[in-house]
Formats: structure tokens, C-alpha cells, sequence
């Protein structure tokens, strides 16, 4: 792979060549947002096209969360040494690769690999953060312009999640499957040509090698982790195994942990990410992960379930499960672009958690009030507001947090953990909607209404613990991230 390289531009001459980089990486949070919004009103169509039952797509989604989980620590490493342009159309040149082979994949296997390896796009805004951060050095106003810049990625990130919604609820009728599937590909392909050229390469500033052998604990311990809770759906509770494998995964942390802390240039910055100023903020993601990412898949099947067949649900079709996203990207924008306000109506740590507490109380909502369509768009609702305000803070403040030669990791962690958080989430969510009673006629595809019950009262409460988490955010790192809204 081979793009222009040129030295870091200091001080003014970065700030003035910020605007155009961030409009090629507009581009990029644009392929995001259709990634991200485009699929969530047709997955029930999907799960037709693969014969499949509703709770079975949140395992092709698990899958996806896993690979984005562990190709996101050793991308944002070799950011650091190679470049975090050339990392970036890396990342971008497999997720298109994998849309592409969404689009025409011939079974639930060869789909379920294609879509879990579209996973690489995770990384793409830790990414773009860390650019903007590192070409904004030496202006004088570094967490300002890289605060700024962020807002307007992520609400181009939003407004792109709308349309790549509303797009395919219009679509679905109207083309096949097929056709369907492969606008996402056409949109990917390029945005990988924009950066390519667009995005001028700067050298990493980190040194050293890849730990290979942390890369490998750490595989090992997500993919047993995983592996016992997919096992836990297939066998049940009762069985011994799921819940061993589970444990053998969680054991390998202390390995894992006491490798990377030796290590010279470990995959995962243990140290760092136990600091002060990080280990709120990515706890935060984590939790935030599951309702962000794990969550997004029962609304969709809730959503589009027939109350006359299940007793529950809103009988939607695709065209007004696009609407309900819409409304809820909305309010995440909302949420994003009004952070400045909440910050000076209650402080730097109160705003974020303030945030927190919204998606809680969103999700929460979800527990008595789910039977009417006003119902869900108000739950939802709330639940966007403190979303994008979480969405937008939590990888400044992790840039904020990290020396300079770790910006790309800390702001890949955030991704990470959130990935880590959404994937588990998924998986227990799957094993609820499943565990929870299958409907007469398993061919319906329908849970019991009590495994929705779980996943709302799960994000609820995670979001509560993130809020608490927040609480223990030391004030100079709530105050850069403030001073750069």
C-alpha cells in the first residue's frame, strides 16, 4: 500500500488544513452512519432470507461485535507506529470487501463470516479523532479543534445512520435482496478512494513491535468467553460447560493482565488504561456498549413483531422501523450537539452524567411502557438524547487522557470496550429472548415477551453503573473535555 507521505504540519498551517481533512473524514462517518442505520429496519427480512428466527440474528451480530472487539485493540497499536492514515484505509478497504460479500453470500455461514469481518469499521472515528489530534498539535488550541471536529463527524455519523435507515425501509419493496444489500458496498468502495487520496499520511509517533503473544491471550479469552455463552444457548443453563468455559476465559485475564503490564509495547495498555483519567471512561463505554450496540437488534424485532400473533410488540413494518430509528438518531444528534449546554447548565461531570442517567432512564421506560407506538418513540427518544452526548464525549475525553503516543489506542479503547460491552450484551440478550419460552410454532420466531423485559432492565442498569462511573472522572480531565466543546 502506497500514499503520499508528508510531515506533520505544526501550529497554524495544521489548523487551517483541518477543515479538509475533516471533509474526507466526514465522508467516512457517512459510510458509518449507513453501516449502522441501514440494516437495523430489515433484519427481520434478513432473518427471512437466511431462515432464521428473530433471536437467532443477535448471534450474527454477537459475531460482528467480537471481531470488531479484537481487531480493535491491535489496529489502534500499529495507528500509533505505521500511521493512523494508512490503518484507516486498511480498515476501510475490509470492511468494503466484507459488504460486498454480504451482499452476495450464498448461505448463513458464508454471511455470518462476511458480516462479522464488516466489524473492521469500529475503528474508523477513534481513528479520525486521533488524526485531528495529531494534526492540531502545536496550535495552542489542540482539545478545542479536536472537540469541534468530532462534534461535526458525529453528527454526520447521525444524519448518515437516518439515511441509510429511511433508505432501506423505502427499498425493501422495491428491489431484491440483493440489490439491497449491496448499496452499503457501492457507499464503502468510495469512501475507501476519498481517503485514500484525500487524507495525506503522517508517521506514527509510537515505536517498538506487535505482542503477538498478548494478541493471542487476548483472542483466546474473548473467543472462550463467547464461546460459553453461545454454548449456554445451544445447551442451557443446567449444562456444566458453558458456565466452565466461561470461567476459563475470565481466568485467562490475570495471565493476560500480568503479561501486558511486563510488556514493553503491549497490545492492550493495561497501565494506561487503569489510570486515573481512562479507566472511568472506558468502564463507561463498556456498559454504554451494551445498549448502544447489544440492544439495537430486539427493538428492531420488538418493533416489527404482530401483537394479534406474539400479544406484544407493534406490528411494524420496515418503512416505520426506519421512522423510529430516525427518531431516535435524532435525539442522539441532539444529545451531541446540545452537550456544550448541558456542560455549562451542570458542569463538565454532571453533563456526562446526566447523560448516562438518560440512556437509563430511556431504557428503563422500556420496563412499563412498550404496548403503543407514542410510547416506544418517547423511550427512544430519551434514551438518543444521552446516547449522543455519550457517543461525542467519550473519545475526547479519552484523547484528552493519553499521552501523545497513545491517542490512537485510548480512543480505539473506548471503541473496544464499547464493542466488548455491545458484544456480550448480544449474546445474553439472545440467550433471554430464547431461554425465555419459545411461542406455539417454532417456526413464528417469536420470544416471550419476558426476555424484552431482560434486555430493557440489563441496559437500565448498566447505564445507571456507567453514570456512577462518571462520579469518579477526575476533574481535569472533564475540564479539558468541556473546554474543547
Amino acid at each position: 500500500m502506497s500514499t503520499p507521505t508528508a510531515p506533520a504540519r505544526p501550529g497554524a498551517r495544521a489548523a487551517q488544513s483541518l477543515g479538509a481533512v475533516v471533509g474526507f473524514l466526514v465522508a467516512v462517518e457517512l459510510a458509518s452512519g449507513v453501516l449502522q442505520g441501514y440494516y437495523t429496519p430489515i433484519y427481520s427480512d434478513i432473518a427471512d432470507r437466511l431462515a432464521i428466527s428473530d433471536a437467532d440474528v443477535n448471534w450474527f451480530e454477537a459475531a460482528q461485535l467480537l471481531v470488531s472487539a479484537l481487531c480493535v485493540p491491535p489496529l489502534a497499536r500499529l495507528a500509533d507506529v505505521w500511521g493512523h492514515q494508512r490503518v484507516l484505509v486498511l480498515a476501510t478497504a475490509v470492511t468494503a470487501l466484507a459488504s460486498w460479500a454480504v451482499a452476495f453470500a450464498p448461505s448463513f455461514g458464508t454471511f455470518l463470516v462476511a458480516w462479522a469481518l464488516q466489524g473492521f469499521y469500529v475503528v474508523w472515528l477513534p481513528l479520525e479523532v486521533a488524526i485531528i489530534h495529531r494534526r492540531t498539535a502545536g496550535t495552542g488550541r489542540q482539545d478545542v479543534l479536536t472537540r469541534r471536529a468530532a462534534a461535526v463527524l458525529v453528527g454526520a455519523l447521525e444524519v448518515a445512520v437516518i439515511i441509510g435507515a429511511l433508505t432501506s425501509g423505502v427499498l425493501v419493496t422495491a428491489i431484491g435482496m440483493t440489490g439491497l444489500l449491496a448499496l452499503p458496498a457501492v457507499v464503502v468502495t468510495l469512501v475507501l478512494v476519498a481517503i485514500w487520496f484525500g487524507v495525506e499520511h503522517v508517521p506514527g509517533e509510537a515505536r517498538g513491535g506487535h505482542d503477538l503473544g498478548g494478541l493471542g491471550l487476548l483472542t483466546t479469552l474473548l473467543l472462550l468467553v463467547m464461546g460459553g455463552l453461545i454454548a449456554l444457548r445451544l445447551l442451557g443453563p443446567a449444562s456444566p460447560w458453558p458456565w466452565l468455559l466461561v470461567a476459563v476465559g475470565l481466568g485467562l485475564l490475570v495471565p493476560f493482565v500480568c503479561r501486558e503490564r511486563g510488556h514493553r509495547e503491549p497490545i492492550v495498555d493495561v497501565r494506561l488504561l487503569a489510570s486515573r483519567g481512562q479507566w472511568p471512561v472506558q468502564l463507561t463505554a463498556f456498559l454504554f456498549g451494551m445498549s448502544v450496540l447489544g440492544a439495537q437488534i430486539p427493538l428492531s424485532t420488538f418493533a416489527r413483531t404482530d401483537p394479534a400473533v406474539a400479544g406484544y410488540g407493534l406490528g411494524a413494518d420496515a418503512a416505520f422501523v426506519s421512522v423510529l430509528i430516525g427518531v431516535y438518531v435524532l435525539c442522539m444528534a441532539a444529545g451531541a450537539l446540545t452537550l456544550p449546554l448541558t456542560t455549562a447548565l451542570l458542569g463538565p461531570r454532571g453533563s456526562l452524567v446526566a447523560a448516562a442517567v438518560l440512556v437509563a432512564i430511556g431504557y428503563g421506560l422500556f420496563v412499563p411502557l412498550h404496548d403503543g407506538s407514542v410510547q416506544v418513540l418517547v423511550n427512544m427518544g430519551v434514551a438518543g438524547l444521552g446516547s449522543g452526548a455519550l457517543v461525542a464525549a467519550l473519545p475526547a475525553a479519552a484523547a484528552a487522557a493519553a499521552p501523545p503516543g497513545r491517542t490512537g489506542f485510548a480512543t480505539g479503547m473506548t471503541n473496544a470496550t464499547k464493542t466488548v460491552g455491545g458484544a456480550i450484551a448480544s449474546a445474553v440478550f439472545a440467550i433471554a429472548l430464547a431461554s425465555t419460552g419459545s411461542l406455539e410454532g417454532p417456526d413464528l420466531g417469536h420470544a416471550a415477551l419476558a426476555g424484552y423485559l431482560v434486555v430493557w432492565s440489563v441496559c437500565a442498569v448498566a447505564a445507571l453503573l456507567a453514570a456512577a462511573s462518571l462520579l469518579l472522572l477526575p476533574t481535569r480531565v472533564v475540564e479539558n473535555t468541556a473546554a474543547g466543546q
